[in-house]
Parts: C-alpha cells; structure tokens; sequence
C-alpha cells in the first residue's frame, strides 16, 4: 500500500491480520468478542486484500477507507468519465502520468475504488453493485 498508493503503512499499526484461504481480513487491535469456545472463526473484521493470480489486490472497501490517505496512482474521473468507463468496461486511459497497474478511482476527491491501468486503457475494478449512483440506461 505504501510502495504503490503512497498511504503509510502506519495506518496498520492497530490493526492484525487475519488470512483466510486467499484472502486477508483486517481487525483493529484491541477489538474483543466474545466468542464460544466451540465456534470456529473463519472470517473477522474487513476483508482487505484478495490474491489475483500473482498480485495481492486491495479490496474496493478497503480502498474507499484509506484512498484519501493515498498520495500516488491516483485516477480522478469526471462524472462522464466514470459513466463511460462503468458502462464499457474500459476506456483509453485519461491520465499517462500513473504508472500501470492498480490505480485508486476517484470521482470529485472520492475513492471509489480500483481500475487498472494496463496497455494505455484504464478497466474498471469496481463492481457496479457498489457504485450507488449508478444507474443503466
């Protein structure tokens, strides 16, 4: 998160992580819950990171709670842009100053989410159930 996003990896000093098969959930030091002895845990807290193939991607929540923090590879959209990109998929990438790969979607200084930039096209990684504004027409 620091080497790609520029968000500091103090932000997980309170937190413990918790891998469940090929994903990471995150859980905030100090937080307590009772739980019987006969329960086995098998998820807890946010889940934050998913294996991709090879890469270690951060989930769309995630990214919405610590994008603001976030001071590289950074994409800010236009309401029109973003229409576009949600309604095809992928559009020419409007910013060639980030480098490829994952790149935090915003809209008005507000993180939405991941795209990823690869071969000079931006492709949505955000699924369109958590775009609330979204709309098909």
């Amino acid at each position: 998160m620091e080497e790609r996003f520029g968000i500091p990896a103090s932000e997980f000093d309170d937190t413990l992580f918790f891998r469940h098969r090929q994903s990471w959930w995150l859980l905030k030091k100090g937080s307590s819950a009772a739980v019987p002895g006969t329960l086995k845990v098998s998820m807890v807290g946010l889940k934050a990171f998913q294996k991709v193939g090879a890469y270690i991607k951060p989930t769309t929540r995630l990214i919405q709670l610590l994008g603001p923090r976030a001071t590289r590879s950074i994409v800010n959209l236009s309401g029109s842009e973003l229409r576009t990109l949600v309604n095809e998929g992928a559009v020419d990438s409007p910013c060639c100053r980030v480098e490829e790969g994952y790149v935090i979607l915003c809209l008005e200084n507000y993180a939405l989410g991941l795209g990823l930039r690869i071969r000079g096209r931006l492709l949505s990684q955000i699924p369109r159930r958590d775009l609330p504004f979204y709309r098909s027409d």
